[in-house]
């Protein structure tokens, strides 16, 4: 993980870490990565281990491996114990999130001190989060941002030894961003007082789907109901990568990808019902959500995105 985050801040850029629960996203997913010839972090859930088994996670992900020409992570997204970041680091992860950001601040840092002490002693990077970011996603269901204070994350780096810090400063989880009518909007100047405090420690944004237009308007079109749903345009995303972010998490992305094309393929299909043909489709859709990220934040080549209404 170490070398990735290095070779990130060498290139100027930033990883993404996609979500993954099934093995169609995970075929998605590697697909991906071998076209562009690029690397990723592939990162699951408490919520994933739950619902997929971790030792069924465990297989994707070496089987993943085996199929792609880029060394890949497997990361801990939102661990909320130390119980759970430890049995994920005894299962062999290459990182782990210890997310104590609902915790009163000192709290916060014993208990991301308590993770970072373990995973150290195994050779495993822990990110932590200080600052809370809203919306609803798997575990996570927040009301209210809390933007991150850059006099406290330089106290909590100091005193946790995280590796990598991630902040609030205005995404958000799930497809339910923001409230109707509003204009969604980042607060770069505090991502500058953050990068200027922790120089030297990567940033990370979670929340950074951007709720492509496309796939709400199919989803609706085709018996669906999300409503209200927005995010920000990787456009504005990427420029947080000039001030220390060298990680993008997308999930939601991922999901309203499959959810749209399975959807729109039940509408023109409906004699179907062989489920490896309309999950076929989706994991080409899940393939071309991940070359679009990838382009804009890790291989910043927007100009072959071409103009989108995004």
């Amino acid at each position: 993980m170490r070398t990735l985050f290095n070779w990130a801040e060498q290139k100027h850029c930033a990883l993404v870490a996609f979500n993954i629960s099934n093995m169609e996203v995970m075929k998605g997913l590697t697909t991906a990565l071998n076209d562009l010839d690029c690397p990723a972090i592939l990162q699951v859930s408490a919520g994933a281990r739950r619902y997929t088994g971790a030792d069924y996670l465990r297989a994707l992900f070496d089987t993943a491996q085996a199929n792609t020409k880029q060394t890949l992570i497997l990361h801990l997204d939102h661990g909320d114990s130390f119980e759970l970041c430890k049995d994920c680091i005894d299962h062999g992860f290459d990182s782990v999130m210890i997310d104590g950001s609902h915790l009163p601040f000192a709290e916060n840092i014993a208990l991301t001190k308590k993770v970072v002490d373990y995973a150290h002693a195994h050779d495993v990077w822990v990110e932590g989060e200080l600052g809370e970011i809203c919306g609803i996603e798997d575990a996570v269901n927040v009301a209210h941002s809390k933007y991150t204070d850059p006099d406290k994350a330089r106290e909590f780096v100091a005193r946790t030894g995280v590796d990598s810090l991630a902040v609030s400063i205005g995404t958000a989880h799930g497809a339910y961003k923001y409230a109707a009518g509003s204009t969604p909007k980042l607060r770069y100047d505090i991502l500058k007082q953050i990068h200027a405090a922790i120089p030297d420690t990567p940033l990370v944004l979670h929340g950074a789907s951007s709720v492509i237009p496309e796939y709400i308007a199919t989803i609706n079109q085709f018996g669906g109901a999300i409503k209200n749903a927005m995010g920000i345009h990787e456009r504005e995303l990427a420029r947080t990568i000039d001030d220390g972010v060298r990680k993008i998490n997308i999930d939601s992305d991922l999901r309203l990808a499959v959810t749209a094309t399975i959807r729109q393929y039940f509408h023109d299909q409906p004699a179907v019902f062989d489920p490896r043909s309309y999950w076929t489709a989706a994991m080409k859709a899940v393939t071309a959500v991940a070359e679009r990220k990838l382009k804009y934040y890790t291989l910043r080549n927007v100009k072959s995105l071409g103009e989108d209404s995004h």
